[in-house]
């Protein structure tokens, strides 16, 4: 059943949080791939990344965060360059995984595709994705793991 308003349901919430909660491991993974692929881990500065997670802490737009990476990018070298760089990594993920995930979640609580719901779900994914990056980097900069 769906709803064509965007109203929705404690019962239709429930679902989401809960199919949230099971997509974390797979978020976890996806950006400790991102970061373990990333040959230039060594420029990038904890700060930086912290920066990023501002801007997605402060925006309900996937667009703003994509944006920012790309303004990083274009500022130095220190998310990389090009395909290979690591915003570009993130992006990717976002425009992707993501956001298709977003909308099995919505559909797995009877969510239509166009509800407004389906971007705030792809906005607290891309949160908790960013958020489990930042606590990865802390790791590989600072905790053995470079």
């Amino acid at each position: 059943m769906t709803f064509a308003t965007s109203e929705i349901t404690s019962e239709q919430e429930l679902k989401i949080q809960r199919q949230i909660r099971l997509a974390e491991d797979d978020l976890v993974a996806r950006i400790q791939a991102a970061l373990d692929n990333f040959r230039g881990l060594n420029r990038l500065e904890e700060a930086q990344y912290r920066n990023l997670l501002h801007v997605a802490a402060s925006t309900e737009s996937s667009e703003v965060i994509k944006n920012f990476l790309r303004y990083q990018v274009g500022r130095d070298d220190k998310w990389g360059r090009g395909k290979d760089s690591l915003a570009e990594a993130i992006i990717k993920d976002i425009d992707n995984w993501i956001h298709q995930r977003a909308i099995a979640i919505a559909r797995e609580a009877g969510i239509e595709r166009a509800s407004p719901k389906v971007n705030e779900i792809k906005v607290d994914l891309i949160r908790r994705y960013l958020g489990y990056g930042a606590r990865y980097l802390k790791y590989k900069r600072e905790g053995g793991g470079s």
